[in-house]
């Protein structure tokens, strides 16, 4: 009765692939994006420690504070400048990125970006 969603199926498979080739480490820490239909997703993750350094999205109060967006591009491009500002202050200046299987277009690339123009090395 219940098949899988064949487009999460694939997805999973690419993020899987995508995630293989991916090192990071405590000076390189692995920058994760997601993307769902609204809202866009970052976090600065140290996979030695499985811990969260940074994290940013587009629901948040300092983002809805701002003047409305044209666009959901727009948003992720000032969401990617947040991360990159919160993560400046943890003292994390480069990173690896791990687009998460999403196709580096559209939204993913606006927040990486966002993030570069902000500061973050990658």
């Amino acid at each position: 009765m219940g098949s899988t969603n064949q487009k999460k199926e694939i997805w999973l498979k690419r993020k899987k692939r995508i995630r293989k080739s991916i090192i990071s480490s405590a000076e390189r820490p692995r920058l994760s994006v997601f993307r769902s239909s609204k809202h866009i997703y970052g976090q600065i993750i140290d996979d030695t420690t499985g811990t969260t350094i940074a994290a940013a999205c587009s629901n948040e109060k300092e983002v809805k504070a701002q003047p409305k967006f044209d666009s959901k591009v727009a948003k992720a491009v000032f969401t990617g400048k947040l991360l990159a500002e919160r993560a400046k202050d943890k003292g994390v200046k480069k990173v690896v990125f791990d687009r998460n299987g999403f196709l580096y277009h559209g939204r993913i690339k606006a927040f990486s970006d966002g993030a570069r123009e902000a500061g973050l090395d990658f």
